[in-house]
């Protein structure tokens, strides 16, 4: 019987191992059906949509989409923030940093806390992933921190 009773148990060790190890199912959305909306921390002409995870915890990844001359200003965010341009063209720019370019298929890295804006220079769609959970401070020219609403009136 201990001997049954050792193989059983061997047999559903075997089988928990198996099952902790299975593949996650894979998921998939489409960027042309998201749903894009607009965000009281983000200027008019940007919507955004929750392409993974949960905004409020690390790792996370937003679509948004950028229409052309739309300026995001001047903020900083407390996690490293990654864009990913899937289309368009725009600038980025980092505080005591020359602007740089960005084209479809690019990606830029930003430090947490790293003061930097974005420009659209046509209409861009982008991911924003984040290591952390995801803030925007908005700065004005001394690195003051000030609100969305006068952020966006500059």
């Amino acid at each position: 019987m201990t001997r049954a009773l050792a193989l059983l148990s061997a047999c559903l060790f075997a089988a928990s191992l198996a099952h902790a190890q299975a593949p996650a199912a894979m998921s998939f959305k489409p960027a042309a059906t998201a749903p894009m909306q607009a965000m009281p921390i983000l200027p008019a002409c940007a919507t955004a949509s929750i392409a993974d995870g949960d905004p409020a915890k690390p790792y996370n990844m937003i679509m948004l989409k950028i229409k052309a001359g739309c300026v995001i200003p001047q903020h900083w965010h407390s996690a490293n923030e990654r864009l990913i341009i899937i289309s368009g063209k725009g600038h980025a720019a980092m505080k005591g940093m020359p602007a740089t370019e960005l084209n479809t298929g690019d990606l830029i890295v930003l430090p947490a806390k790293g003061i930097h804006l974005f420009h659209a220079v046509v209409d861009v769609v982008l991911y924003d992933i984040s290591d952390g959970p995801f803030d925007i401070h908005y700065v004005d020219g001394t690195g003051k921190e000030i609100t969305p609403a006068e952020a966006f009136k500059s």
